[in-house]
């Protein structure tokens, strides 16, 4: 007994410390997803930059993820540099960042999982958002919209539709080219609009999508079946 006593008064309290805090990271992650079927977090912190609540580096992984109706299929973060609220985890208290932290990670999205995402109010507020831009203003006048398909091609995105108003549904695909204008702009390129499978417009126009000074991508890549995303995003406390 003397000696389980000694040992456990001899038990490294950073250790201690890593594991809560790698708990309370798990722990606010989870609350910010609705699912996931795996999460991975590793964070390498010495122990005064633990004690001060400063952690050097965090990696997280997490795969079949879904945030705010957002289905991913894998992702892969490592940030730097964080500042947490050490002391108030310790006492039991929610994890909460005290600076902005730079993320840099790999987004992985299959078809499949876009798919399921179309019911999301994010992804949907995205897409009326590029069909307003896309369409003349007399096609979306009181009508709504209902999205139906995402397909992925080689740098090809193909959207369906259906407009609907009271006396009659309208199907409608778009077919663009997706890549970057710069690390925080998107390019909408190639555009073909068919409304009940009748070319509408010229097709010739290029759209620019700003995605904000927080957001910094190095790779987007459109190929079958699946979207691949690489780059760095600002979260803010």
């Amino acid at each position: 007994m003397p000696e389980k006593n000694s040992q456990a008064k001899g038990a490294n309290p950073i250790r201690v410390i890593t594991n809560v805090l790698t708990a309370a990271v798990k722990l606010w992650l989870r609350t910010q997803v609705s699912r996931v079927s795996q999460l991975e977090v590793d964070i390498k912190a010495s122990d005064r930059q633990l004690l001060w609540g400063r952690i050097p580096w965090v990696s997280i992984s997490a795969s079949d993820a879904v945030y705010q109706g957002l289905h991913i299929t894998r992702i892969q973060l490592v940030a730097e540099n964080i500042q947490v609220n050490i002391g108030a985890v310790l006492k039991g208290q929610p994890l909460r960042l005290l600076a902005t932290v730079p993320v840099v990670g790999e987004l992985i999205v299959e078809e499949k999982d876009l798919n399921s995402s179309l019911s999301s109010e994010l992804l949907g507020t995205a897409l009326n958002e590029v069909l307003v831009k896309l369409l003349p203003e007399h096609c979306l006048k009181s009508k709504q919209i209902a999205w139906e398909k995402i397909i992925l091609e080689n740098h090809r995105i193909i959207l369906g539709a259906i407009l609907t108003c009271p006396n009659e549904n309208t199907p409608v695909e778009i077919s663009l080219g997706l890549n970057l204008l710069s690390n925080h702009e998107l390019r909408l390129s190639h555009i073909q609009v068919l409304q009940n499978g009748a070319p509408l417009g010229e097709g010739d126009n290029d759209y620019q999508i700003d995605l904000g000074s927080d957001v910094e991508i190095q790779e987007l890549s459109v190929i079958p079946a699946q979207l691949v995303c690489r780059g760095q995003i600002n979260v803010n406390p």
